[in-house]
């Protein structure tokens, strides 16, 4: 991070992910684990999806994002990251919550996966019936 530049910070959670987000004043270029976004999601669709907070509150192209992301697959990293990304707007100025919350960008996606149980397959999977 470079001095006396203002660094907000948010963390993201989706699944079994978590994103650590710092936003700085720059020309909005994304890196996550010191790749450039594109290169670490594989898919463009992945990357727009994680960068919906700047669209929501027009700020695209204001911020530079650094991001640490560990935890779940691409997808469910993608949703921390927009979480993170979210949280960081909310800390850079009070006057973005209410897009970002009618936008539904703050709240965390609840779903997990749900455990498996003994004598089942998978969650709720059973095993083959035999009759005979």
């Amino acid at each position: 991070m470079a001095e006396n530049k203002a660094v907000y910070y948010g963390t993201g959670r989706r699944k079994t992910s978590v994103a650590r987000v710092y936003l700085t004043p720059g020309t909005g270029v994304v890196t996550v684990n010191k790749k450039p976004a594109a290169a670490y999601f594989g898919r463009e669709a992945l990357v727009t999806f994680a960068t919906t907070p700047f669209k929501v509150t027009e700020t695209t192209g204001r911020f530079d994002v650094i991001a640490t992301i560990h935890g779940g697959g691409v997808s469910s990293q993608a949703g921390a990251l927009r979480h993170g990304i979210a949280r960081a707007l909310l800390e850079a100025g009070d006057d973005y919550r209410a897009e970002l919350k009618r936008a539904g960008l703050l709240r965390r996606d609840p779903r997990m996966v749900e455990r498996k149980k003994y004598g089942l397959k998978k969650a709720r999977k059973r095993p083959q019936f035999s009759k005979r």
